[in-house]
């Protein structure tokens, strides 16, 4: 093996990535504004005499056209296509029908999921598109979605570990191997992926209170909407979801008469598989029904004073329709000069003309909460109504009305478009699993597909791209050329693993484990494996003929689990993925990925030398 001496390039080169390093921990800038200073203080550095050959000019923007990021830009692109069509409202609620509604039940079921998923196909497309899913599941159930993406992400990583096309580095692996070395199999790594696997679900379940951050949306910082309308009418609402069995003193009467005497709202009703929104007033309650009650508390006890009921406010049935991305308690105006000026609520039919329960009217500085339905309106009341969100975007176009409420999910779903949507999600799968075409090709069909079809806009599309995510990485590739076109990183393993002089096979296969993770952190995981596999190859070779037992072909496959272990720093896909919409930062991977690289290495060691 020729020697490799340390050289000027090498040496500005090793100081990029301490500087890199630095800003990352310390956070003194952004982390993609810090990537992008680093790709042009690169380029600037190639001025320099004796530093040409640090990146080739017509190079150093090639992140941006890489199969990597334009994969992650089509993915992000189909997820938001899925999303559109409501397909991922429906596996947000079978998810949380079998998994629960804690933290620690969601957790396993999703990781698990996404683990399985990201065995067959590239992690990144497994976790982008889960994050919709986790996005509903986080509004749903109120927990934050950093203490779920985290999870979900590293799941997807360690996924890849599962079968022998998980990962781009386990592809390569049989053709690194030497001719007459036996290559390995589909599924005989499949036991140490699964022990990753169950480990990350472990941790996560175990320690997850204490390593993932409590990070709220930008929205959560604000007053909630049910602090304002609290604040300001003096409305304690919440969803109650009700069973009404049979001979309920409901049973038979009108959804009028009973909000008239309890002061409730009924916003659906659900009945022999017949889902309701906002139900006329005179429409009858029936016998074994569920009801959907906009109340307080104290009323909702009182409506159950006596009865068999047993209200809740954790929604089955209308898990889904009341999503509050569905919708939510809204305050619009009555117009000047509109033509509902002295009519009430009732001669509107205000639910069934324009889907809105009314639960206040303000009047100036006097509020009315009883009796709404026999109040003529007049001119610039404003109405405490509960819709969804589709019902008041209508109403924006509506001169009887002013919508005051802004600040409430537009978007436009699509349920038509689901056969489009899954016909190009599974044209997409199938590319990937049964051809050879790039993944970014196939990726990019299933997007164009969706955009030709109508699944989603072209405008939308955009919209839906993280283009932090996408400069964070393209930003972060030519340093990774750099480190390999060099030779700093064949110069770093060698010294590592000559320094080591004769060891046990053991310290030599940790000590490669070790190195494959830092170059996976700060280089392309193929571009590591490349790098490593002949290397340790070699070393365990000659370890072997030093009179050790060392297998070659296990620490091969050693270097080419390891590069798995990216959770220390957002520079993996997945990681740069979800730190945007988690609200990640540089210190939260630290925190939760260093016990994850550890743990990952412990069990990955361990199970690689009782398998093989």
């Amino acid at each position: 093996m020729e020697n490799l001496t340390l050289t000027t390039e090498m040496i500005v080169v090793l100081a990029l990535l301490a500087f890199t390093i630095f800003l990352f921990v310390t956070e003194v800038i952004r982390v993609d504004l810090a990537a992008i200073s680093v790709m042009v203080l690169l380029g600037l550095l190639t001025l320099v005499p004796g530093l040409g050959l640090l990146v080739a000019q017509d190079q150093l923007f090639s992140g941006f056209a890489s199969n990597a990021v334009i994969a992650i830009i089509a993915v992000m692109i189909i997820g938001a296509g899925l999303d559109k069509t409501g397909v991922m409202h429906k596996v947000a609620a079978f998810i949380m029908r079998v998994g629960g509604t804690t933290e620690k039940s969601i957790i396993p079921t999703v990781s698990g999921t996404v683990g399985v998923i990201s065995s067959f196909m590239q992690n990144i497309g497994a976790a982008a598109l889960f994050m919709p899913v986790m996005s509903r599941i986080s509004s749903r159930l109120g927990i934050p979605l950093s203490r779920l993406l985290m999870p979900m992400g590293f799941a997807a990583i360690v996924g890849g570990t599962i079968t022998l096309v998980g990962s781009s580095p386990l592809i390569l692996l049989n053709d690194l191997l030497p001719s007459d070395m036996e290559p390995f199999q589909l599924f005989d790594v499949t036991p140490i992926g699964l022990a990753l696997l169950a480990t990350t679900i472990v941790y996560f379940v175990l320690l997850g209170r204490f390593v993932l951050p409590s990070v709220q949306s930008k929205s959560a910082q604000r007053e909630s909407a049910q602090e304002y309308f609290q604040r300001v009418y003096g409305l304690s609402y919440e969803i109650h979801e009700v069973f009404v069995p049979e001979k309920d003193p409901l049973v038979g009467r009108t959804v009028a008469e009973i909000e008239r005497e309890t002061g409730i709202a009924i916003v659906g009703t659900y009945v022999r598989d017949e889902l309701r929104m906002a139900p006329w007033t005179g429409y009858e309650i029936q016998a074994n029904s569920h009801l959907a009650i906009l109340a307080s508390p104290a009323r909702m006890e009182k409506l159950c004073e006596g009865t068999r009921k047993r209200p809740t406010t954790r929604l089955d049935v209308f898990a889904n329709a009341l999503d509050t991305g569905r919708s939510g308690v809204a305050e619009v105006a009555i117009a000047p000069g509109s033509n509902l000026a002295g009519k009430t609520v009732t001669e509107l039919a205000m639910r069934q003309t324009y889907g809105l329960s009314v639960m206040r009217i303000q009047r100036g500085s006097e509020t009315f909460g009883e009796g709404l339905r026999d109040i003529p309106l007049e001119n610039g009341d404003i109405l405490v109504v509960h819709c969804t969100w589709e019902s008041l975007a209508r109403l924006e176009t509506d001169r009887d009305f002013v919508v005051i409420t802004s600040d409430y999910p537009r978007e436009e779903l699509r349920p038509s478009k689901v056969p489009h949507a899954l016909f190009f999600l599974a044209l997409t799968v199938g590319l990937i699993l049964f051809t050879d075409i790039m993944l970014s090709v196939a990726l990019l069909t299933g997007a164009l597909g969706m955009i030709l079809t109508g699944v989603i806009s072209i405008d939308d599309a955009y919209r839906s791209v993280s283009w932090k995510t996408v400069f964070l990485l393209a930003s972060l590739i030519p340093l990774g050329m750099a480190v390999e076109n060099t030779g700093t990183a064949a110069w770093i393993a060698q010294n590592t693993l000559e320094m080591l002089g004769t060891v046990p096979p053991w310290v030599l296969q940790a000590t490669i484990f070790a190195l494959a993770t830092f170059f996976t952190l700060v280089m392309s995981n193929v571009g590591a494996t490349v790098l490593l596999v002949p290397l340790a190859i070699n070393f365990a070779i000659a370890a072997q003929a030093a009179g050790m037992e060392a297998d070659p072909r296990v620490f091969a496959l050693t270097v080419a689990i390891a590069t798995s272990n990216s959770f220390l720093i957002p520079t993996h896909q997945v990681n740069a993925l979800i730190m945007g919409p988690g609200g990640y930062r540089v210190k939260d991977f630290m925190k939760a990925g260093g016990i994850m690289t550890i743990l990952f290495a412990v069990v990955a060691l361990i199970m690689l030398n009782l398998v093989f």
